[in-house]
């Protein structure tokens, strides 16, 4: 029998975060590039030049400015 309880929490479970550079801000939505040469967009308060942390398409707040490897296989 499947455990209920991790099928709750995986159900539940917010999705992947990701960081990024803002490089276009209007009306409340931001466009982020992200590393290893994606965009999505994001609503939230941001500044244009700036990094920050997205959730589900919501940018949950400021990202510090730090170097960012990606390990492409």
């Amino acid at each position: 029998m499947a455990n209920l309880y991790l099928q709750l929490r995986e159900i539940l479970a917010p999705g992947r975060g990701q960081i990024g550079e803002v490089v276009a801000y209007a009306e409340g939505i931001a466009t982020v590039q992200l590393p290893g040469s994606g965009q999505i967009r994001a609503k939230g308060q941001a500044t244009v030049g700036g990094h920050v942390f997205v959730q589900e398409g919501v940018i949950q707040g400021p990202a510090p400015d730090l170097p960012v490897y990606v390990d492409v296989v």
